[in-house]
């Protein structure tokens, strides 16, 4: 079997105009009002200078947080949406590497693309995933609250998240049945349920000190979403996190698929590499096809 390499289509994709009109994505606030818990001890949202010889846009400071709505391109368009949430330890959002430039591959596969620049860091004397589970739940109802708005099947809505992202993103898929916050109006009245999940090497799934034992958060029942899991073998967090989180759904009977790549490291992202994990895209897209989600 012959191996065809994606370098050059990831390439051309992250090079590609942040939408198919080329303009900036449409930015809507999360929040009517300060976000819940907030009390001002945040400083000004600000961006972090780069680190590494990976160029990475890290924000931090996040106290008013908002989705920015990528749309799928009309001749494309699919109905299907996702979520996306950024990774950064709960400290940072990795606002290009692991927000835009997945819009814009989500987009080249005819799917609507909203990232979510959720709160960070942790708040003290708060779990640290609860305030931007807050906000992640509160999107997912805003978007589907939309959907006819914005060209998308409300019934074809998902999650997508990196590191603390993809346990953001599994929190969500898990935790539907439980708003974390008091309803503001009606669009807290819409189904936050996501119709399924994507996680790329999520990180904090499971118990401290038992890596195969599930965090309390992560509640996997038989109404989670289907799941989609990429890991690499030799990331510091461990493939663990996701093994464990799939062999939950299988016991709950839920349809999960999952890629442990020999090797990738962590926060590899969509951009081209020669190791294997850079052909998730690829795998996901049959995925999203095998589930129904692209028609």
């Amino acid at each position: 079997m012959r191996i065809v390499s994606l370098a050059p289509l990831l390439v051309l994709i992250l090079n590609c105009p942040l939408n198919a009109a080329g303009a900036e994505p449409t930015r809507i606030a999360v929040w009517p009002g300060e976000a819940p818990g907030e009390t001002g001890e945040i400083g000004e949202e600000k961006t972090l200078p780069p680190q590494g010889d990976r160029p990475v846009t890290r924000l931090t400071d996040v106290t008013e947080p908002e989705i920015a709505l990528y749309a799928a391109p009309e001749e494309k368009n699919t109905g299907a949406a996702v979520l996306v949430c950024p990774g950064g330890a709960y400290h940072i959002l990795a606002m290009d590497l692991e927000g835009e430039e997945v819009a814009r591959w989500l987009n080249s596969i005819g799917v609507t693309a909203i990232v979510l620049k959720y709160r960070v860091p942790r708040r003290r004397d708060r779990p640290k995933h609860e305030a931007p589970l807050q906000d992640a739940q509160r999107a997912m109802s805003l978007v589907r609250s939309r959907a006819e708005e914005w060209s998308i099947d409300p019934e074809r809505i998902g999650i997508l998240g990196f590191s603390a992202g993809g346990h953001l993103a599994a929190t969500t898929a898990t935790n539907f049945d439980r708003r974390s916050y008091e309803a503001r109006d009606a669009i807290d009245e819409v189904n936050c349920r996501p119709d399924f999940a994507v996680l790329l090497y999520p990180a904090y799934l499971t118990a401290e000190g038992d890596e195969l034992t599930l965090a309390p958060e992560i509640r996997v029942s038989e109404r989670t979403p289907p799941v989609f899991f990429a890991h690499a073998g030799d990331d510091r967090i461990g493939p663990e996190n996701s093994i464990a989180m799939y062999l939950a759904l299988k016991r709950a009977g839920v349809a999960g698929e999952l890629h442990v790549y020999a090797r990738g490291g962590h926060g590899f992202g969509l951009r081209p590499s020669d190791h294997p994990a850079a052909t998730w895209p690829a795998r996901c897209e049959q995925w999203l096809k095998s589930q129904g989600v692209l028609r």
